[in-house]
């Protein structure tokens, strides 16, 4: 799924950017484009392999500057459905940055599940069992689920409604779908 999302954002940017001229500057659909392509990368990534240190912190100020660079055009936009369209490319991004930081928290019990059962030498080794997910982690977690799957059904909606980029709004609604379900599964 986080494939097929990045493989549209990529295609709609490369069609855009073939149709201009090489210097034309960066639009702000270009920007959501590159944005949810990025999004795609990371998740892909985390499906994999559990990022950490300086790696998960290089790709939270990349959705830091993804997110906030996308607050000119929230501005100059004044329909509304646009302005809840470019919340929702923002929170999905705000969503990383949460998902990337809280990843070693939220996944402490399965990480140290297994871990010194077979290297206990006796006397209730408290240490080696696995610790419970704070509780503000889980509090915020879930929030952030709920403003993931709040914006998949925004974006559903849109693609229902709307003349027009349907299969865009359905890949932002596949990612934001696809970022909650991540999210609970983390949580475990």
């Amino acid at each position: 799924m986080f494939l097929a999302t990045g493989l549209v954002c990529a295609a709609g940017l490369l069609i855009r950017r073939r149709g201009s001229a090489g210097d034309q500057e960066i639009t702000d659909v270009d920007l959501v484009d590159i944005s949810h392509g990025v999004m795609s990368a990371a998740m892909i990534l985390m499906l994999w392999v559990v990022v950490e240190g300086v790696v998960a912190w290089a790709q939270v100020a990349i959705f830091a500057i993804l997110a906030l660079s996308l607050l000119p055009t929230y501005r100059r936009t004044r329909a509304t459905s646009g302005r809840v369209d470019l919340l929702g490319h923002m929170a999905m991004g705000v969503a990383m940055m949460w998902m990337l930081a809280a990843m070693p928290t939220l996944m402490s019990e399965m990480a140290a599940g297994g871990a010194g059962s077979g290297h206990s030498h006796g006397g209730g080794n408290s240490a080696a069992g696995p610790m419970a997910t704070p509780v503000w982690a889980d509090v915020v977690n879930v929030a952030f689920v709920v403003l993931a799957a709040g914006t998949a059904l925004w974006w559903l909606y849109r693609a229902a409604t709307v003349a027009g980029h349907r299969v865009h709004l359905a890949s932002y609604a596949a990612m934001a779908g696809g970022m909650a379900t991540m999210l609970v599964l983390m949580n475990g």
